[in-house]
Formats: structure tokens, C-alpha cells, sequence
């Protein structure tokens, strides 16, 4: 798989089989389960899949900047956002420079996982079914998110912790 020229301007790059990447943010497998509630952990650190139209976040509408439950990393701003009519929480665009992309071949067909560049949490799958030109949406885990809503522009783009 190669990266598109549109992956390349927003800072993505399919990441293939490397060793376990130093991360930012490193916490223990039970400092994990103490921050995060069962479902973020399982979605996050075991890379599980949430049922569709579950998630707090499946219909668009509100404003301000998902962040990563993890780690604080802003991810997705909420005007990227779109009714994909799939039951996840669905994107067009990602803030720059903030997830990995890799190979996934869990489900028996070849996909592309999106993760969290900062603390390393599986957030969902980038699909190249979207609106807009390049044609992306990132399949996101509504668990996978937090919503700042104080944060409606590109001001609050530094992580929180």
C-alpha cells in the first residue's frame, strides 16, 4: 500500500510492521484500565469494535475538537464531522500530524487502522469511501473520542492531559 499525495500533506504515512514504536505517552496496561472506563480500554489498548449507532458521537451537529480519551491529542475537528449513515462517528479530514496509519488484517480482509500518534490507541479505520476530494473517512469508535467543546477552532490544538 502507498501513501496518496493527500496522506503525504496531512502528515500520514502507512506504517508497515516495525518494532512496538516509543510513544509520548507510555503508561502500564493497568495504569490504562485505572484511567480509562471498560469500553474506551477495550477499543483503545485491545483494539475491540464498538456496536454501531451505540456511541455518543454517531450523529454530527456539535461544535469543537475531538481529542483522544488517552492521551489529550486533538484528532478531528467536529466541522470535519459527517452522517455516514454506517452507526460510528465518521470524518472527512484529521488535524495534521496526528495518527498512524497500518496495515490491518484482523478482520480477514485488508484494512487500514487508524491509531493515535501519541499514545499509540486504535481509534477506528480510514475508508476511502468519504466526501471530498480524496475521498476519506475515518471510521471512528465513538469511545475513542472525547469532545472538548470549549475548543471550536484550531486555538486548542496542543494536547491535555
Amino acid at each position: 500500500m502507498r501513501a496518496d499525495r493527500t496522506s503525504e500533506r496531512k502528515g500520514l504515512r502507512l506504517v508497515r510492521r516495525r518494532p512496538r514504536a516509543v510513544r509520548e505517552v507510555e503508561r502500564s496496561d493497568a495504569e490504562w484500565k485505572d484511567q480509562l472506563n471498560v469500553d474506551q480500554y477495550r477499543v483503545l489498548r485491545r483494539k475491540t469494535t464498538e456496536r454501531p449507532f451505540t456511541g455518543v458521537y454517531v450523529h454530527p451537529g456539535r461544535a469543537g475538537l475531538y481529542r483522544c480519551p488517552g492521551c489529550g491529542a486533538p484528532l478531528f475537528s467536529a466541522d470535519a464531522q459527517f452522517d455516514s449513515g454506517t452507526g460510528w462517528p465518521s470524518f472527512s479530514d484529521i488535524v495534521p500530524e496526528s495518527i498512524e496509519l497500518h496495515r490491518d488484517l484482523r478482520a480477514g480482509i485488508p484494512r487500514t487502522e487508524t491509531v493515535c500518534r501519541r499514545c499509540g490507541g486504535h481509534l477506528g479505520h480510514l475508508f476511502r469511501d468519504g466526501p471530498g476530494p480524496d475521498r476519506s473517512r475515518y471510521c471512528i469508535n465513538s469511545c475513542a473520542l472525547t469532545l472538548d467543546e470549549d475548543d471550536s477552532d484550531a486555538s486548542g490544538l496542543g494536547p491535555r492531559s
